[in-house]
């Protein structure tokens, strides 16, 4: 296996980005100008998997800030919905029960976190 930290060339970046974008093995190969048995033993490498997994995990960021800027726009839209008397009675009812169950899932998602750092604290502070 590849050293940790070691970096990648050009081809091999865009193999990372291929892989990400595209949606199978052979299209990312392709994609980045290589043969699909090169894209996998490029895979066994530690250099190659760190980059990938950072890759991923930056694409998961960037997706998850923006549903986050979607949701004030998605709970303004179901508050409209459900206080509009001229919304037919089941799309209100749709939008109430939408606008209950994600608050309870958040406020659960709250609770959660603030028992997990409790927690973490705890264990900090008894190993210390």
């Amino acid at each position: 296996m590849g050293q940790c930290g070691e970096k990648l060339n050009k081809k091999q970046e865009l193999a990372v980005m291929a892989i990400i974008t595209e949606s199978t093995m052979q299209k990312a190969a392709d994609k980045a100008g290589i043969t699909t048995s090169t894209l996998y033993r490029w895979q066994q490498l530690d250099s190659f998997q760190e980059r990938l997994h950072r890759m991923k995990q930056e694409t998961v960021s960037q997706a998850t800030a923006r549903l986050r800027q979607g949701m004030t726009i998605a709970v303004d839209t179901l508050m409209e919905m459900a206080q509009n008397p001229k919304t037919p009675a089941v799309a209100r009812a749709s939008a109430c029960r939408s606008l209950l169950e994600f608050g309870f899932k958040a406020h659960e998602m709250e609770h959660l976190q603030d028992r997990i750092e409790r927690l973490e604290e705890s264990l900090e502070s008894e190993s210390a």
